[in-house]
């Protein structure tokens, strides 16, 4: 107890954590969604095009900074609209433990991703910390039980989810002189085109919700995934890759955790272990020294 009031997380890491467990926690609203009728499709189409529409004006006033770094913003929509649109089709029609685990194989791609690209330091505690990290995750799903299931096409959507959006976290580290915001919305209008595309090609995935419905799904996306999106990657490019995406796996126990409170699942002593070594591989990577910039710099960027 001693040692855990004395660490101190710096404001990326704080933040970052506080928006990973808004990620966690993504699951209710998309239980809701679906226990109402909003369609997957559709849903994904009505929350991310309302947030385009709410943070464009912002972008549009941000040109200035990122007209120079345009194929930057193409990557960061690419990747992270396959991201977002993968994850979030993957938590509503998938398991939601199964799909968290397999998305948060993102360790690896971030930290080989941050070795090739940006050059970054994997030292004996970042090699720790991502072993604890996997290892906990393995156990989580049920150990070697996991051998015994071949994956499906949602596992395969989670798979693609977590190296996409390590891709995309790369990216958001690369173009350091871009606001985050104008990332962001980047981001969303990639979902916004990828999801648009499916809709005009698919005659079946019309399906028009009640207006109480369509009101709410619109503030899921305005309020909830703007400001968690928002979070968690300004906490990224703050970050490194590698150490950044160990601190998200925290959206992991947050969504095995409450997922076993709300809906009455029992957590067995292998689940309960996974946990336990992601939680401690978070609080590690969290609790490190600063390499990049303290934090009074980073407050007044924020």
């Amino acid at each position: 107890l001693q040692i855990a009031m004395q660490i101190k997380f710096s404001l990326p890491v704080t933040v970052l954590l506080i928006s990973s467990t808004g990620w966690g926690l993504t699951w209710l609203p998309l239980h809701y969604f679906e226990s109402a009728g909003l369609g997957g499709p559709q849903l994904i189409f009505i929350a991310f095009t309302s947030a385009v529409m709410f943070l464009l004006p912002v972008m549009a006033r941000q040109f200035s900074h990122w007209k120079k770094g345009l194929h930057l913003l193409l990557m960061i929509a690419v990747f992270g609209g396959i991201a977002n649109l993968s994850f979030q089709s993957a938590l509503y029609y998938g398991d939601v433990v199964r799909v968290m685990i397999l998305f948060y194989l993102l360790p690896i791609w971030s930290v080989l991703g941050g070795r090739i690209f940006l050059g970054e330091e994997i030292d004996a505690l970042r090699m720790v910390t991502l072993a604890a990290a996997i290892s906990g995750g393995f156990l989580i799903l049920g150990g070697l039980q996991l051998l015994t299931r071949s994956p499906d096409m949602i596992d395969l959507i989670a798979i693609l989810s977590g190296f996409a959006f390590a891709m995309n976290n790369l990216v958001f580290r690369a173009a350091q002189s871009i606001p985050v915001i104008s990332k962001v919305t980047a981001m969303f209008i990639g979902v916004t085109i990828f999801i648009g595309l499916f809709l005009a090609f698919d005659g079946n995935a019309v399906d028009m919700s009640s207006p109480e419905v369509t009101v709410l799904a619109v503030l899921y996306g305005v309020g909830w995934l703007t400001l968690i999106t928002f979070g968690t990657q300004w906490g990224v490019t703050h970050l490194d890759a590698g150490r950044a995406s160990i601190i998200i796996v925290m959206e992991l126990v947050v969504a095995v955790i409450s997922s076993v409170i709300i809906l009455n699942q029992p957590l067995s002593t292998t689940e309960m272990a996974g946990a336990l070594l992601v939680i401690i591989a978070a609080l590690l990577e969290g609790a490190r020294e600063e390499k990049i910039e303290d934090d009074n710099k980073l407050a007044q960027e924020a």
